[in-house]
């Protein structure tokens, strides 16, 4: 038995041939972090909600405008609330003065009849801030309750500002011509900024 007999027990091992890539053992993945892309899902800006990359992640211009609006309405609100509740209290007191002086009279009566309305109204403006105030704080977490809310807070506010349009056309007043108007188109840009579509998409965007 020669030395060049492949069957040869003593010789050298035969040369295994070199084995193709993907057969025998597994390949070691290079060092470093994973390529992605493969086998690692995509995560969104809003992580549960497909797409959410494409949600608006900053407040709209219109909505940021209707904001500042609702504060404005808020404190002239504020004032009016103020003003007319000493007003209220400071008609009560001349009623009760001249009842006082000369009894009971119609005068007076009169009086403290006019002052309960302007402290309904007082009341009433005050309330009516407090509402636009929280609607205001409410546009960054708020959801549709929110934008129906001032949406129709904004259409009658519009409408309330036609009102006083009217009647100040009728008086002549030019100054309630320029109070109507503001109101006019306070009330018409809250209800543009929740109708448009850039409103409707900021109050469905996810929270958490």
């Amino acid at each position: 038995m020669s030395f060049g007999d492949p069957n040869n027990p003593y010789g050298p091992p035969p040369q295994q041939p070199p084995t193709a890539p993907g057969y025998g053992y597994p390949q070691q993945p290079p060092a470093g972090p994973p390529p992605q892309g493969y086998g690692f899902p995509q995560q969104p800006a809003y992580p549960g909600y497909p797409g959410g990359n494409m949600l608006p992640q900053t407040m709209p211009g219109l909505m940021v405008t209707a904001r500042v609006l609702l504060y404005i309405v808020a404190a002239v609100q504020i004032i009016i609330g103020i003003i007319a509740v000493f007003s209220a209290a400071t008609l009560n007191d001349v009623s009760n003065a001249g009842e006082d002086t000369f009894g009971s009279n119609d005068f007076s009566d009169i009086g403290q009849a006019g002052a309960g309305v302007i402290l309904v109204l007082a009341l009433l403006f005050l309330g009516l801030a407090g509402l636009s105030i929280t609607l205001g704080v409410k546009f960054s977490r708020g959801g549709q309750g929110i934008r129906i809310t001032t949406m129709i807070y904004g259409i009658l506010g519009a409408l309330f500002g036609f009102l006083i349009l009217i009647g100040a056309a009728d008086a002549g007043s030019s100054a309630g011509l320029v109070w109507a108007l503001l109101w006019i188109g306070f009330g018409g840009i809250m209800a543009a900024a929740m109708i448009a579509p850039s409103g409707a998409a900021w109050f469905s965007r996810p929270r958490y």
